[in-house]
């Protein structure tokens, strides 16, 4: 006859539910690391029994005898980026639906500290997403000759990738401010370390020459809001009447610091942003953007590792790419075209040269 007398302040263990349920400790334990290998019968009731005592799988200690924590790493760029919101929920549920634990890692756009931080956690997880990682091809490679890895917003040889489709969203978004009679875009860059950033400038040359038109870069800035009033500034000297930002976040400081000067978006500058934040649709005017799935993203990433923790060999082919669509909103508009080759009002007198221009 099973003991109901237990303290209620002890804590509950393997070998209590053993007890209540009638079977050895070692049955239990296969119950919850390797449920194949018992009777789907005894299984059920070890799992009510646990349930009803308050049993809860230390993943630490199931590790010693499994070699897994059910626990993985998702490491983020910067946790204040709105678009790292989707990507977390994405790949939380992907990982709740397995019963993984997901552990957050913020690397503060720095590749010091997310290395740093992985080397710390490494061997408390299964596997790693990496978001917009930082580091270098060879720094990631090395982590996935130890974990399962998956990296997320970058293409790596030899590591599986989830990558949004870049080249088409940029493409949309020069194609847009060409059917409005733009002639020449500015890019605002991010940062230098950053995938997307350079993919985004070269998707750009590329579309420019095939669309015939002229393209420049300004930066690298921070892609934050701040950046983008920085970069408003140096816009200042070099202006233009298109602008195609690294992301949302610059596009939103960009209108910020060019209405602070005087400068109507899009009357005078039409910006396109690359993201879709929500924030998008509340700033004035509302911001056309290039949407990306992140949420889609962060899932795909999440569900792909944990087939390659369970055994799958994961994919170093192609990276897997993920569709983009170009968002119209009020922040573009048909160019206005100035008599002659005056410069706009709000600019400053004595530009510095362009760079980049091709």
């Amino acid at each position: 006859m099973p003991d109901h007398t237990r303290p209620p302040d002890k804590r509950v263990t393997i070998y209590d539910v053993a007890i209540e349920a009638d079977v050895s400790p070692s049955t239990v334990s296969r119950a919850f690391s390797k449920p194949s290998r018992v009777n789907s019968e005894t299984a059920e009731r070890i799992r009510q029994v646990a349930e009803r005592l308050g049993y809860r799988t230390n993943p630490l200690a199931r590790a010693l005898t499994t070699s897994r924590t059910h626990m993985i790493a998702l490491v983020i760029a910067d946790i204040t980026n709105p678009v790292y919101a989707e990507i977390v929920r994405g790949a939380q549920e992907a990982a709740i639906a397995d019963e993984y634990t997901t552990v957050l890692i913020d690397a503060q756009e720095s590749d010091r500290l997310e290395r740093a931080a992985i080397e710390r956690t490494m061997s408390t997880v299964d596997g790693i997403v990496l978001a917009s990682s930082r580091m270098s091809d060879s720094a990631i490679r090395m982590f996935a000759k130890q974990r399962p890895v998956v990296v997320l917003n970058r293409a790596i040889a030899d590591v599986p990738c989830v990558v949004t489709d870049n080249p088409r969203g940029v493409r949309r978004a020069a194609e847009h401010l060409g059917e409005l009679g733009h002639d020449h875009i500015t890019y605002v860059a991010g940062p230098e370390a950053s995938w997307s950033n350079g993919i985004r400038w070269r998707s750009l040359l590329e579309a420019g020459m095939e669309l015939e038109i002229k393209v420049r870069q300004i930066g690298p800035f921070s892609p934050t809001i701040e950046g983008g009033e920085r970069a408003a500034e140096e816009l200042r000297a070099r202006p233009a009447t298109a602008v195609l930002a690294f992301n949302d976040q610059m596009a939103i400081g960009l209108i910020r610091g060019l209405r602070r000067m005087g400068v109507n978006v899009p009357g005078d500058v039409s910006i396109v942003g690359f993201d879709n934040i929500p924030a998008a649709d509340i700033v004035t005017p509302g911001l056309t953007t290039i949407a990306a799935p992140f949420y889609a993203g962060g899932s795909a990433a999440t569900r792909h590792l944990l087939t390659m923790i369970e055994g799958a060999r994961g994919h170093t082919g192609r990276p897997m790419v993920l569709p983009v669509r170009l968002v119209v909103r009020r922040s573009t508009a048909a160019r206005t075209v100035r008599p002659g080759r005056a410069r706009p009002p709000w600019a400053r007198p004595d530009p510095t040269p362009a760079a980049h221009l091709s």
